[in-house]
């Protein structure tokens, strides 16, 4: 139901008190009145602890710096006048007492009379003792098609152009936004480049990192890496890119669902969280990093409302990315945990949301051991699809030589002997292959000249691989991969011996 239909359905049953959770303050107010004046008929006062009631001449300034007195105001009205009584911040003041009890009688009179309190604020927190008294009604952040006349009208006040790509790109980017932070971000893009086009995305990206950084579970990732530069996985590339456009209003106009996430499953260093940071800068998307040993806190009922705060953040923000890596590691050994059962409310929460969200939030969960995840989680049903990464094949360890190299030596990449370096490397990880390049550099830096294909070679017989350390939990994992319960990211793979 939309708030304008819960609104006037709470007023016509004569709900005493509702609290309106919202930090736009003025849009929620514009909203009320303009419902109000086409539906209801009501007188509307409104209070703030500064200045007291305004908007109305008779009251003017009354009850200034006085929350008890404000409610005493709607005592003293004609019990015949239908009212709407506006009290800003007003839940500050629950826990003085004498507010408190005033409400509670006050409730009473109200029951019987047009009148309501609308309070607005921005701390969600009611007593226990007036929990059953007030009825919390949702207010949503502006939805795509209040962004879109936004945009609109900004636009054709500047008489400028913008191509359809690029204004949904733009509106795509504003949700999650309030109307005055979109305000306040298109006027800083107008003013730095004196026009509205795709470049101005990053700028309203950089805005939701401001959100991102008000709690301590969600880290905002800028990201460069780009899908091409991932060497091999061709069938997880493809299966991107037949995605990469399914958050747009064509998409949802055909009625496709919005895509729910991936898990990345694989050993480690094969390019899991690269894989992630690369979807990100494609699909043009905030990148948002959960933090799962900050979920966990130490006081009963922090957990789940760490929980709860990162699922309302990145749906707040939304369309995003979130990407929680090792997540194998938060919910392994989940029965044996003393934590009075903690961590099974948490994976509970956590699995639903996965299971139920609306909101366009892409889930990207990276693991190295399947076999420590609950049951629960790799279900059908809780991400799109699960991908297994292996380690590179030889030609994808060309390719990954090849990138790595025009990054260092974009002018002379092509010297070396990329058959030679990949047959060398086989049980490298993408991840080895790197590191493999930046030890040879270290060996020719040393001796004052370039390095050669020789110094990786070096490089790479005096690495040993993870793949070798490890051999039996490798081999058992791509035997696992190979059974046909899990896509393989690459078109092929190879195993150990």
């Amino acid at each position: 139901m939309k708030f304008n239909d819960e609104l006037k359905l709470f007023l016509k049953a004569r709900y005493p008190v509702i609290y309106i959770d919202t930090v736009e303050e003025d849009r929620v107010e514009y909203v009320i009145r303009k419902n109000i004046k086409t539906n209801l008929n009501r007188s509307i006062y409104s209070w703030d602890f500064v200045d007291g009631y305004t908007n109305n001449p008779n009251n003017e300034g009354f009850a200034k710096r006085n929350p008890l007195q404000a409610l005493e105001l709607i005592e003293k009205l004609n019990p015949e006048t239908p009212a709407l009584f506006l009290l800003k911040d007003f839940n500050r003041f629950f826990t003085d007492l004498s507010v408190s009890r005033k409400l509670k009688n006050i409730s009473r009179i109200l029951k019987l009379q047009p009148k309501t309190i609308i309070i607005i604020g921005s701390d969600f927190n009611i007593p226990k003792e007036l929990q059953d008294l007030i009825t919390v009604l949702q207010f949503q952040l502006p939805l795509e098609n209040e962004i879109n006349q936004e945009l609109t009208r900004l636009i054709n006040t500047l008489n400028i152009n913008v191509d359809e790509s690029t204004f949904e790109s733009l509106s795509r980017a504003c949700q999650g936004l309030s109307l005055e932070r979109i305000r306040r971000v298109l006027s800083k893009i107008i003013a730095t480049y004196k026009t509205i086009d795709n470049k101005s995305i990053s700028v309203l990206l950089s805005e939701k990192k401001q959100i991102i950084s008000q709690t301590e579970i969600l880290e905002y990732w800028s990201v460069n890496e780009k899908i091409a530069n991932l060497g091999g996985l061709e069938n997880l590339k493809e299966w991107l890119k037949k995605r990469k456009t399914a958050f747009s209003l064509q998409a949802a106009n055909y009625g496709l669902p919005t895509p729910r996430g991936l898990l990345l499953v694989g050993i480690q260093g094969t390019g899991k969280s690269l894989t992630a940071k690369a979807i990100a800068n494609d699909w043009q998307l905030p990148l948002l990093k959960l933090d799962v040993g900050k979920l966990f806190g130490g006081i009963v009922g922090e957990s789940e409302s760490r929980l709860r705060q990162m699922i309302n953040v990145s749906e707040t923000i939304s369309p995003c990315i979130l990407w929680i890596d090792e997540i194998d590691k938060a919910f392994c050994n989940i029965e044996s945990k003393g934590d009075s059962g903690t961590s099974n409310r948490v994976l509970a929460t956590f699995i639903s949301w996965l299971s139920e969200k609306t909101k366009p939030v892409f889930v990207i969960a990276t693991a190295n051991n399947i076999d420590l995840l609950p049951l629960e989680i790799i279900r059908k049903g809780r991400f799109d699809e699960i991908f297994f990464l292996d380690l590179p094949k030889k030609e994808e360890r060309e390719e990954i030589f090849k990138i790595h190299l025009q990054e260092f030596r974009p002018n002379s990449w092509e010297l070396f002997n990329y058959a030679k370096l990949a047959k060398l490397s086989e049980s490298f990880s993408g991840a080895e292959i790197r590191q493999s390049i930046i030890e040879g550099m270290y060996h020719a830096f040393y001796e004052r000249r370039e390095f050669t294909t020789d110094d990786i070679c070096l490089a790479l017989k005096e690495i040993i691989p993870l793949a070798q350390l490890e051999s039996s939990q490798m081999l058992k994992l791509q035997n696992w991969a190979s059974s046909g319960r899990i896509r393989l990211a690459s078109s092929t793979h190879i195993y150990l011996n």
